[in-house]
């Protein structure tokens, strides 16, 4: 059997392949109104058109538990009920499909607030549907970006609890697996990295205290996340700093805690964290830091990055360096590549009676 289309289980859940969909914001949600961060049509045809190619797992894009979580005022949320009701159209038909609906959690930080892509994705004003952003120091990310306002500890304790509710929505919405955005230089990856948080209390200076806010949140959504469902955690592996960031060795380090709060995955990206650093980007760049993970923990990793040959994906994973491969840029480009990837490597995938005469 094809390692990539060999079911994966994790709990009581099993995913039928190992192509899965990383978040990747669509930046398309109504901005204003009773609708706003709910998905739309944009959104059902997009997932939908991934779940019938023979995608195993979809983890919808980076969702806000709250409106200032969110990166840009076009983000989803799911920080109340209107939301809930709109995703479980998408939920329903993911399932119908074989596929397994994932959602992840966020808090965008200190990069909330800013306008869409291919309008410049400039911050955003209070006049322009802006709002001051929120992080562990107010210390920005770069020089365009405002200074945030640094947190108190009665706010953290109030975001920690956003995250829980928003799992709850999550689960009334349909999901099966859950995911905490720890990456990409957002709020909790604010609080891991010390080039972003450079607090004096129980939430700054040592690893314990820049782990705290991130444990936390995972103990609160696996409290209420059902112990039959998997949870995830999306991490940057690195800052790509020399000195004074995030680094592999804690990504080492912080896999090992995941897994004693009960995290059931470790979903390994990079970067984004600190503006101006040099990635050396190529296929299959981050790769690496998701088979150390996996090589010195118990936690099982999928790996992400430039990911886009069936040869590529299918030796992976029968190398042992990840047990699934998250495809984004290539999964945007053919939404089928599950299915052309079975056909090249004589495997079965799911496919739509509608479809039956393309196999």
């Amino acid at each position: 059997m094809s390692a990539l289309f060999e079911p994966f289980t994790l709990r009581d859940v099993t995913i039928p392949n190992r192509v899965w969909m990383p978040p990747m914001c669509q930046y398309s949600a109504a901005a204003e109104g009773p609708s706003t961060g709910a998905p739309n049509d944009w959104h059902f045809a997009h997932y939908a058109a991934r779940a019938a190619g023979g995608t195993g797992l979809i983890i919808v894009e980076a969702t806000g538990v709250s409106p200032e979580g969110r990166i840009s005022p076009h983000d989803l949320g799911i920080w109340n009920d209107t939301q809930v009701e709109a995703f479980r159209r998408i939920t329903r038909f993911l399932v119908s499909q074989g596929t397994v609906p994932g959602i992840q959690l966020a808090h965008a930080g200190r990069k909330a607030s800013t306008g869409q892509p291919w309008k410049g994705g400039a911050p955003l004003t209070p006049d322009a549907l802006g709002w001051q952003p929120l992080g562990p120091s107010p210390l920005p990310y770069d020089e365009s970006h405002p200074v945030p306002t640094e947190l108190t500890s009665a706010q953290i304790t109030e975001i920690v609890g956003q995250f829980a509710d928003a799992a709850r929505r999550a689960l009334a919405a349909g999901f099966e697996v859950a995911e905490v955005h720890g990456a990409h230089g957002y709020l909790i990856g604010n609080f891991l990295s010390p080039h972003s948080n450079q607090r004096t209390d129980e939430y700054g200076g040592s690893y314990e205290n820049r782990t705290r806010f991130a444990l936390e949140v995972v103990d609160a959504v696996r409290e209420v996340w059902p112990d039959d469902k998997p949870l995830f955690f999306r991490i940057s592996a690195t800052d790509w700093l020399e000195e004074g960031g995030w680094t592999a060795d804690d990504t080492v380090r912080f896999a090992h805690d995941l897994r004693a709060h009960g995290i059931d995955l470790l979903d390994v990206s990079t970067g984004g964290n600190a503006s101006g650093v040099r990635i050396p980007v190529g296929p299959g760049y981050q790769v690496p830091f998701a088979a150390r993970v996996k090589a010195e923990t118990t936690l099982p990793v999928a790996a992400v990055g430039l990911i886009t040959e069936v040869e590529q994906a299918e030796k992976i994973l029968s190398n042992g360096e990840a047990d699934a491969v998250l495809l984004g840029r290539e999964l945007l480009r053919n939404p089928s590549w599950a299915r052309h990837a079975a056909r090249e490597l004589g495997a079965d995938v799911h496919v739509p009676q509608q479809y039956h005469r393309s196999v």
